[in-house]
């Protein structure tokens, strides 16, 4: 699939210059970006219907498709939701895009992918045990792990300390953009199906716009990723 070309435009690292880049880029590849959602959903179903049966009622003779569907989300939806968020990085930077790419982190940095996923989780599900402000604020300062893993190809450990370095003063605009996405999804969810998809659309644009923001005023990461 091609991309059109879109004007460059700097960035800036806020919740409202964020969520109107994501706006006009989101309808400017609205079918790129529809496809690989649609893709992305379809190959995340698994794992969905599985926690949709569960909210019924666990009995042991589902053990199977527990296992199944908690490695399948581990080996393959996570690391290909890393190359989802590659996309809409791609998108917001003016590049072409392929319906290939939602797949590049099997070829690109699958196994700290895999990782990442895995480590962010705890480490949240940690500070989220620990009176739920410190997960909030975890998940706030390493949003930007999958980025760096996918676009960077960073190994683990290396993103989870430049996500926190990167994100610093910045983790409440995070927030704030966390805490409007919820209602982006909600006022989705009046418009039915669609409107759902629309609004999946425009967040992770908008997330993707951040990240890019903050790299451009991180001049020295800036440098690295020119070079």
């Amino acid at each position: 699939m091609e991309i059109l070309n879109n004007v460059k435009k700097k960035l800036n690292p806020n919740a409202g210059d964020a969520y109107g880049a994501g706006w006009d880029i989101m309808w400017k590849v609205f079918i790129n970006l529809l496809v690989v959602s649609l893709v992305y959903g379809f190959i995340s179903s698994p794992t969905a219907a599985f926690q949709w049966q569960g909210d019924n009622g666990f009995e042991w003779f589902m053990a199977p498709l527990l296992f199944f569907a908690i490695a399948f989300g581990v080996f393959v939806s996570a690391p290909i939701g890393y190359s989802v968020k590659w996309v809409f990085l791609k998108a917001v930077r003016g590049e072409q895009i392929e319906i290939k790419d939602m797949f590049s982190v099997f070829q690109r940095n699958y196994w700290n992918a895999v990782l990442g996923n895995v480590i962010v989780g705890i480490i949240v599900g940690l500070g989220i045990v620990m009176l739920i402000v410190p997960g909030i604020i975890f998940a706030c300062r390493l949003a930007f792990v999958p980025y760096l893993i996918i676009d960077r190809e960073m190994e683990v450990m290396e993103a989870l300390n430049k996500s926190w370095q990167m994100t610093k003063g910045y983790g409440w605009t995070i927030f704030f953009m966390a805490f409007l996405a919820f209602w982006i999804v909600i006022l989705g969810l009046l418009a039915l199906i669609f409107g759902v998809i629309i609004s999946s659309i425009w967040i992770s644009t908008a997330f993707a716009a951040m990240y890019q923001a903050v790299v451009e005023q991180d001049e020295p990461f800036q440098d690295a990723v020119v070079a």
